[in-house]
């Protein structure tokens, strides 16, 4: 039970609700409705700095407090009310999210980069390609490296959530990696499919959307990247652009 617990803990911790305030938390919703001391007991925590959990966890809308006997009695809440505070949050950011993407581009125009280690790294990469504003990305892709690394489930799921947000993809590909008959080109799945005259494979995945630069190597080096810099994403777009004028259609005849 105690390691049932010490997972509960560490995800309420995700959500904000971490160490002591989360324990407490845990306490309320075991024991329903108690004095602040004994759900205090429960959690292991001192009463002093119980009466300040139960601040913080009133604010948040998951605990009342009663008076029962002269005695202050701490009601824990139905935990949808966690739910319902992510949504309201997510409300919030989405309102704000305009206003804080233009400080940050007024900001210091430094190339900025991030590189993310293992499968949750190219799955960040992924969904910040979800984030992006543009309603085209382009992409390089490497067909036998996704279907190795981050399989062919994952990119399923970024296919159909890309879809669902109405973002078309140009993808550039190369014939000697193709494999499966898989992700063709379909306007259905809002999808065009060039394949490059060069005859070696790409190795690994590009990904050009907003000012941004998305990568996916190789399973070998097992990492994704997304680099942000105005002049070079222009310069990538750019090459991008002449190669899918020189490159094939998927019937294989010349598109330029």
């Amino acid at each position: 039970m105690s390691k049932f617990f010490d997972s509960l803990e560490r995800d309420l911790e995700a959500l904000g609700l971490g160490g002591r305030l989360g324990a407490y938390y845990i306490a309320a919703l075991k024991m329903g409705s108690a004095p602040v001391h004994t759900i205090a007991r429960e959690a292991g925590i001192g009463r002093t700095t119980a009466y300040a959990l139960v601040e913080r966890l009133r604010d948040e809308g998951l605990v009342t407090l009663v008076q029962k006997s002269g005695r202050t009695h701490v009601v824990a809440e139905n935990p949808d009310v966690l739910s319902r505070n992510l949504e309201t949050r997510k409300q919030r950011l989405e309102g704000m999210l305009p206003t804080l993407r233009a400080l940050y581009q007024e900001g210091d125009v430094t190339p900025r980069f991030q590189v993310y280690e293992g499968v949750e790294g190219v799955e960040t990469v992924l969904n910040t390609v979800l984030l992006a504003e543009t309603q085209t990305v382009r992409a390089i892709l490497s067909m036998q490296e996704l279907m190795r690394m981050p399989g062919l489930d994952v990119i399923d799921r970024f296919a159909s959530r890309r879809v669902a947000a109405g973002k078309w993809l140009n993808v550039l590909r190369s014939r000697v990696e193709e494999t499966d008959d898989i992700w063709p080109d379909s306007a259905a799945d809002l999808r065009r499919v060039r394949y490059a005259r060069a005859d070696a494979p790409f190795v690994s995945n590009l990904f050009l959307f907003d000012n941004k630069i998305g990568v996916i190597s190789s399973r070998r080096e097992n990492y994704g990247l997304i680099l942000e810099s105005h002049e070079f994403a222009n310069l990538q777009i750019a090459l991008f652009d002449v190669m899918w004028e020189q490159s094939s259609g998927a019937s294989g005849t010349s598109s330029t």
